[in-house]
């Protein structure tokens, strides 16, 4: 199950719970956006609403009446909690603008569980509640979230999902069983993209690899931006240097234009992993320019949308870095 690598030890877990009878009523799903949280979620959902739970596992459960009614939205015994769109009638899966989300989960979505709460299962042997993401749940939202995992209904799972777990209200916390997301290694991301992406050429598959930095959802949101043509840039600036600064100076002036907004923001995170990538690459005696480009690199990346500096400005201060570097690496040859 490609589609579904790094997966493995969260699997394990609610198997266990399960085939010894004694599964956690919460659950608080922590790690990186774009590790499957959310997905590892909607299939512990799938497995737990259906009859077949148990040493069949997770695979079993992706057919069946209980997926298909998922796969629906209309399974009567699961609920998703979710930012809402801001224009009503709109589902949440149609709105790919997170601005055209509302800011929270409201205290009134948290509420419209009761009914489900309050009775008898319709057809499942359990109720399922994922919260994606549980960072989102406004203040008196998590307060209404809490009384329901102090008091839990008998048969009842919650998955929350949280991307900052050390943001919820330490309550919470402490009523849910924490499993850990970790960013995957190269190689199980090189087998997902294989997987998922299978004509990807091996050079962006590569860039993919070190721009998304073990995070899935973020090598697939990166997909069509062209990675591989920036990396060549930057490998070109890093190889041949730029005392001219005419490479850095190109390369700027194609991101700072409107419509390249989305390789811009791409850029902001694969340029620090090419600068770690070096540092990994370089003899412990001479990494320490290299650790404070990374670090530089990094702090300008993390402040150049909050602060909307120029688009421009940043993208040729990185190639100078980088620039550097080579001019580093060629005084110790």
């Amino acid at each position: 199950m490609a589609n579904f690598i790094g997966h493995d030890r969260a699997e394990a877990a609610v198997l266990a719970g399960l085939d010894e009878g004694r599964l956690h009523h919460a659950w608080l799903l922590s790690g990186p956006k774009g590790m499957g949280k959310a997905s590892f979620a909607l299939r512990a959902a799938r497995l737990l609403l259906s009859d077949n739970d148990g040493f069949e596992g997770f695979s079993a459960s992706q057919e069946g009446q209980a997926a298909a009614l998922i796969r629906a939205g209309s399974h009567p015994d699961l609920k998703i909690l979710q930012r809402l769109p801001k224009k009503d009638g709109l589902d949440p899966e149609d709105v790919s603008d997170e601005a055209d989300l509302k800011r929270n989960i409201s205290v009134d979505q948290v509420r419209s569980l009761q009914p489900l709460l309050g009775g008898k299962t319709s057809i499942a042997p359990r109720r399922v509640i994922i919260v994606d993401a549980a960072d989102d749940l406004e203040r008196s939202g998590a307060n209404a979230l809490l009384k329901n995992l102090e008091e839990p209904p008998e048969n009842t799972v919650f998955f929350l999902v949280s991307h900052a777990p050390q943001r919820l209200l330490p309550t919470i916390r402490s009523r849910c069983r924490v499993q850990r997301f970790d960013p995957l290694s190269d190689e199980q991301m090189d087998a997902f993209l294989r997987s998922a992406l299978p004509d990807l050429p091996d050079q962006d598959l590569a860039a993919l690899i070190l721009a998304a930095e073990g995070s899935p959802g973020r090598a697939i949101a990166m997909h069509g931006l062209d990675l591989g043509a920036l990396d060549r840039q930057l490998s070109q600036i890093y190889r041949e240097g730029d005392r001219s600064g005419s490479l850095g100076s190109g390369l700027a002036q194609k991101l700072s234009l409107k419509a390249a907004n989305e390789r811009y923001l791409a850029f902001l995170e694969q340029a620090p992993a090419y600068f770690a990538a070096i540092a990994r690459e370089t003899p412990p005696a001479n990494v320490a320019p290299v650790i404070d480009a990374w670090r530089e690199a990094s702090d300008l990346a993390a402040r150049a949308v909050p602060l909307t500096l120029d688009k421009q400005s940043v993208v040729f201060r990185m190639a100078r870095l980088l620039a550097g570097l080579s001019a580093h690496r060629d005084a110790r040859q």
